[in-house]
């Protein structure tokens, strides 16, 4: 026993009455001399006392002139058993911070891991390490006692320190090490086996006389005992596990009804975590913090606090965030609870370091002793760094025989300084109610810095997180001044953290800090139920620089993403980007005409203009025509700002709508609402005209009318001026309503003629110039402010554009006209020319390079053509040629999509076949993909066919595709006119035919053939009304929600994302996943995009302004054979990074647990990886909702899976003991 006192007078601690005689007497009787022992620095005074057999020291600290008296000390250091080779019997974060206090003290270290972790850290860390538990489960390999401490015995280690968790609460383990000659770090083995026993220690408690919650004397074996002692309390209660903590084996019960499964659960996690299910039931405090003192005693009766810790913070009984001291608690409150830990503490002799737990009920002011932790914390760092001392070291030096005198540790000298504060990081996604995550660490940057601690040992690029154990990485451990300074620090330290390949639990726990009720420390154990709603609402994680290189990753083993038609590949020559003076003020141009007149004003003073104006298809339909539409955002925005400075005179830029719309999606994973976006910021000054297909929207089908509306009004608001509105079969009931929503919008309307047939040719009796002005007439008064021939296979001859242009300008003379041709058959110019002279003020034209064949005429040509006339279209020839020469470089980047490598000109057979330029480009590119390529003038033939089959349409998207659909069916199936008409009702047709015959793209004129339209239909039902007039409106904010559940990973959900579904759901939905898994791959280089670097290419890629990663690719690893994968190195910023990629022609060979149906509730999938403990329902058994289907385990949780509807069980995909991934099929219900 210890005591000190000051020589000024007075007893410091009140508890030495013996001492004034001690002092009275050593003056004359006792010999002073040098003390050598472990006792600090002072002056001894060493005496037998006359009426004492035993020693007593007494020595006068000389900086503080305090005097010790210890009683029953012996200076003889036999009495002490130095430690030389110290076992962790643990694995992890708490192996390492003992290794690294072994290490300090000079002490060898041994390490033992499962097989499960052979590559974790901690095994390395040591100085010697062996396997243990091989053949056991992952947990049992760390609670096999025996094969422990004979391992220490065979490899002549003196002492185990167990960690926390595992063994640390065994007595029976503490009493193996005692018998095998092994000094336990931790208290004796009596003590650890009352202070384990939860119900023991509320005993032991009770006789100290501390105050203790209400509950069991006795542990519990079974939920008959449990529902027994239930009826003599009041729900809510609590479930502990009797011989364990850390919050495992824990469930709050809040009746009668839901004892069993809790006692059931709670009893399983506790016996898998700490090898007893025994139980103890508590009364639930209403309104606590908890608080938990550290004690610390040595082997001769000494015992001080280290002062307390606030845990209060905690989900699933299990603490997140501790703080030391405990903030705005009364400090009467504090030392009576101190006083109650220590007074607990010496009832049993307390030896090594322990924490006594209270709760404290801020309703009542008053405290509970709940347990006693006989072992070392998880957040005993932040004891540490308040109060400077090391308690991993202290626990071995008392182990040794060491008094806390001789360590300078005195209750009177340990006072906080500053505040600390740890939180835990764990690979759960708060997200998902804390579902543990596995898998492997692809990223891992640390938050660093002054006033920050880390302790981790699985925390690192490349580590692999299993469900085997504890979800911990890495305990970061902030201390400052006061406790505002050392949230700052924290947040600071986990805003820096760079965690990728496994979620975890950060942007909870920031959300926690920035919390004001934390702020103030005013919380209590529901704090993260009583708020739940601000505390889990997180910033979606971008991660763009692994998801980057997951896609290089996956085009480097898989190969490109997007196959094209040819052989070449794209080139690996960057293309000129022609110079602007960003110094010059962008001139003004017609948008800024629209912005400051309006749609009519804008209109008038299109037809008012002198000269000809050119509408510049370049951006959509050349490449449309030309490249498949592949041409990406990226290289649009390179040449935007070089059009923005030197073509303001256009009249506007078709940007967007048509096939880029689902093509963006499809086959590039862009936006075409962000291309729309960013176009416009870079080009503000030309209006920006679109393709809407009438009531089909950008679709290829119908869709309820407020979907049209809704569209045109997002398009306008996102930057779109002018809308050239049309319906595919001329049908103007469609296109009347496309009109009307284009307008509605605010925007420009251009109503579109569909141009076929030959309007010279006398013998027309069904497109001719009559049916063309009638029509035009309809159009002129629905209040379109421009009329639009849109001549979409390159039909209107010279002769016919000043037949019928020349009569629309004679009986519409204050209407603007505006043509749009294709050049397939190599008359583009001439008509375009032809038209001009004619009364026609806009002509569509493409850059020389992207013009011709399929596209539309050249604008260089045009310019040239009409330069000094009063048609001059006012653009500079020398800056046409400079634009042309980027697009005829950056062409060559999109060579797989090549139309050149197979069409190399244009055809005048489309006057004949009547195919859209861009179909044509498409249909010759299928045909060489289906290998029919040889077979390709019989499909053009066929084409024309099958159109006078179909009644003889107007073809433009989506007729035209359909016409193409038929015509590619009939020659795969070498089927001829006559065949198709006579075996109508036996063949199989294409949907989109039968969708036609139904009505469902409207009406054509002089309706459809007949017999045929009965014999493809099959008894399908007729559609002879406009599809939108009987389609039910969309409910978009029902859509939203929906869209909310089935992208969960989602950040939000934005109206353009809802219409995008709407009209593409397939293709939306995959896009939306690729960019979650790919991230912002419109950010890199059109090769990199479409083929990939070369081994050992370096490249930078721009994510954002300012933000530009640089990028290597090292190598491509060897085939896993076994998992059917390769790991694919690269540098990024620097340093190395490893992305393992699944091998798709290797996963075809395979074998895999099928995984559940996504956005089918019925098809349960396993909601994280683990193992499957017990399944609860078999094939053919009913099911109500919230039924529990099955139990899963994870990281020591255990989780019940319910069923989410009504149904029957079809299939059971599980059986007990069974691994599983996430989303893995557990079973089907319907």
């Amino acid at each position: 026993m210890i005591g000190f006192f000051s020589v000024a007078g007075g007893v410091k601690n009140g508890s030495f009455s013996p001492i004034n005689r001690l002092l009275r007497s050593s003056s004359s009787k006792h010999q002073c001399s040098r003390f050598n022992s472990n006792l600090p620095t002072s002056i001894a005074l060493r005496s037998k006392l006359a009426n004492r057999n035993n020693q007593s020291l007494l020595y006068i600290e000389p900086y503080s002139r305090n005097v010790f008296i210890l009683n029953n000390y012996s200076s003889d250091t036999a009495n002490l058993k130095p430690i030389k080779k110290l076992l962790v019997a643990n694995r992890g974060e708490i192996a390492v911070r003992v290794f690294r206090a072994c290490a300090e003290l000079d002490i060898k270290t041994v390490a033992i891991y499962s097989q499960q972790d052979q590559k974790q850290v901690h095994r390395l860390k040591a100085d010697e390490a062996f396997l243990i538990g091989k053949g056991l489960a992952p947990v049992q390999a760390y609670l096999n006692i025996p094969e422990i401490v004979e391992l220490a015995v065979k490899n002549k280690v003196d002492a185990i320190h167990p960690g926390y968790g595992f063994l640390s609460e065994r007595s029976e383990f503490a009493k193996a090490c005692v018998n095998a000659g092994i000094t336990f770090v931790g208290p004796s083995p009596d003590t650890v086996a009352k202070m384990g026993d939860k119900v023991e220690a509320r005993k032991i408690a009770q006789l100290a006389g501390v105050p203790c919650v209400p509950g069991t004397d006795t542990p519990l074996e079974s939920f008959e005992e449990a529902a027994e002692f239930c009826k003599t309390i009041d729900f809510p209660i609590m479930l502990k596990a009797a011989f364990g903590g850390g919050g495992r084996g824990m469930r709050i019960v809040r009746s009668m009804d839901e004892l069993e499964e809790s006692f059931t659960r709670a009893s399983s996690e506790a016996l898998a975590a700490f090898g007893n299910g025994s139980m103890f039931i508590e009364k639930l405090v209403g309104n606590p913090r908890h608080i938990e003192i550290q004690v610390m005693g040595d082997k001769y009766g000494n015992i001080v606090h280290l002062l307390e810790r606030d845990c209060s913070l905690q989900r699933r009984h299990q603490k997140l965030i501790e703080i030391a001291p405990a903030m705005n608690l009364d400090p009467m409150t504090l030392s009576t609870m101190w006083a109650d830990a220590v007074k607990i503490a010496k009832s049993v002799n307390y030896e090594n370091a322990g924490t006594v737990e209270f709760l404290y009920d801020q309703d009542t002011q008053k405290h509970y002793f709940i347990e006693v932790n006989a072992r070392l914390q998880v957040e005993h760092t932040v004891t540490e760094e308040v109060t400077g001392i090391d308690l991993v070291q202290t626990q071995i030096k008392v182990s040794e025989g060491h008094s806390l005198d001789s360590l300078k540790i005195n209750q009177n000298q340990i006072k906080a300084h500053g505040v600390a504060i740890q939180c835990r990081i764990t690979s759960e996604d708060p997200g998902k109610d804390f579902q543990p995550d596995t898998g492997r660490i692809e990223i891992f940057r640390s938050g660093e810095g002054m006033g920050i601690r880390l302790d981790s040992a699985s925390a690192f690029a490349g580590a692999i997180i299993s469900p085997h154990y504890d979800s911990l990485l890495m305990k970061v451990i902030a201390h400052g001044r006061d406790h505002h300074a050392t949230i700052a620090k924290m947040q600071r330290s986990l805003r820096e953290f760079r965690i990728r390949g496994v979620k975890t639990n950060i942007p909870f726990l920031l959300n926690v800090l920035e919390h004001p009720r934390f702020q103030n420390a005013s919380i209590d154990t529901k704090f993260i139920d009583t708020d739940s709603a601000r505390l889990f609402k997180f910033p979606k994680s971008k991660d763009r620089a692994s998801k980057l290189l997951k896609y290089l990753g996956d085009v480097a083993v898989n190969g490109t993403q997007n196959p094209g038609g040819t052989s070449l590949k794209p080139s690996e020559v960057d293309p000129i980007i022609p110079h602007v003076d960003s110094s010059h003020q962008i001139p003004q141009g017609w948008r800024d005409v629209l912005l400051a007149k309006g749609p009519e004003g804008f209109a008038k003073q299109v037809r008012e203009h002198e000269g000809l104006l050119l509408m510049d298809t370049t951006f959509r339909d050349a490449h449309q025509s030309l490249l498949a539409t592949r041409v990406r955002t990226v290289d649009l925005k390179k040449i935007a700002p070089y059009v923005a400075h030197n073509f303001a005179n256009l009249y506007s830029l078709e940007n967007w709508g048509g096939a880029t719309y689902d093509v963006s999606m499809r086959f590039l994973n862009e936006c075409p609402w962000e291309r729309l976006e960013e176009l416009r910021e870079l080009i503000p000054n030309i209006p920006f005209q679109m393709l809407l297909r009438g009531a089909n929207g950008v679709g290829y089908t119908s869709y309820a009318d407020n979907v049209i509306y809704k569209f045109c009004d997002l398009a306008h608001k996102s930057g779109l001026d002018i809308f050239r509105v049309f319906d595919s079969l001329n049908y103007l009931p469609s296109l009347l309503l496309g009109i009307d929503a284009a307008g509605a919008a605010g925007g420009v309307v251009e109503a579109a003629m569909c141009y076929t047939g030959d309007v010279v040719n006398p013998r027309a009796n069904k497109y001719n110039l009559d049916y063309y002005m009638k029509m035009a007439e309809t159009l002129v008064k629905s209040g379109a402010h421009i009329l639009t021939i849109k001549d979409m296979s390159g039909v209107l001859k010279p002769n016919g554009a000043h037949m019928l242009v020349g009569a629309l300008r004679k009986e519409f003379p204050n209407m603007p006209i505006h043509i749009h041709t294709h050049d397939t058959a190599g008359a583009g110019v001439a008509s375009m020319l032809a038209c001009a002279e004619a009364g026609a003020d806009i002509v569509d034209v493409a850059v020389d390079s992207m013009s011709g064949m399929t596209s539309q005429p050249s604008m260089g040509a045009i310019v040239a053509a009409v330069d000094k006339t009063d048609q001059s279209t006012g653009l500079n020839l020398e800056n046409v040629s400079e634009y042309s020469s980027y697009w005829e470089q950056t062409r060559n980047l999109y060579a797989p999509f090549e139309c050149a490598t197979t069409m190399k000109s244009g055809n005048a057979d489309v006057y004949q076949n009547e195919i859209p330029g861009g179909q044509y480009t498409n249909l010759q590119f299928q045909a060489f993909s289906l290998g029919l390529a040889s077979q390709f003038e019989q499909v053009k033939k066929v084409y024309a066919d099958a159109n006078l089959l179909l009644g003889d349409l107007v073809k433009v998207t989506p007729s035209s595709k359909m016409v193409g659909d038929l015509a590619q069916f009939m020659v795969q199936n070498n089927l001829t006119v006559e065949d198709v008409e006579n075996k109508a009702d036996e063949l199989s047709f294409p949907k989109s035919v039968v969708e036609f015959m139904q009505g469902q793209l409207g009406q054509p004129l002089g309706g459809f053939p007949e017999p045929l339209r009965t014999k493809v239909l099959k008894g399908l039902p007729k559609m002879e009304k406009r599809p939108g007039e009987v389609l039910e409106p969309v409910n978009f904010e029902k859509m939203r929600e929906e869209l909310k559940e089935k992208w969960e990973f989602a950040d939000e959900i934005t109206d353009k994302d809802v219409m995008s579904y709407i009209l593409y759901p397939a293709v939306t939905d995959t896009f939306k996943k690729n960019v979650d898994k790919f991230g912002p791959v419109s950010c890199l280089e059109t090769r990199q995009f479409f083929i990939g670097p070369k081994i050992g290419e370096e490249f930078n890629v721009e994510i954002e302004h300012g933000k530009i990663l640089s990028i290597k690719l090292l190598s491509v690893g060897e085939l896993d054979k076994v998992l059917g994968q390769r790991e694919v190195f690269f540098e990024l910023n620097g340093q190395l990074r490893s992305i393992i990629v699944k091998d798709n022609q290797a996963q075809a060979s395979i074998s895999h647990h099928p995984k559940a149906r996504e956005g089918v509730k019925g098809s349960i999938g396993a909601p994280m990886p683990g193992q499957v403990l017990d399944v609860k329902v078999k094939a053919g058994q009913e099911v109500k909702k919230n039924d529990p289907l099955a139990v899963l385990s994870a990281m020591k949780m255990e989780m019940v899976v319910s069923s989410p509807v009504d149904g029957v069980v079809k299939s059971v995909e599980i059986s007990p003991g069974m691994n599983l991934e996430g989303h893995d099929l557990l079973m089907e219900i319907e």
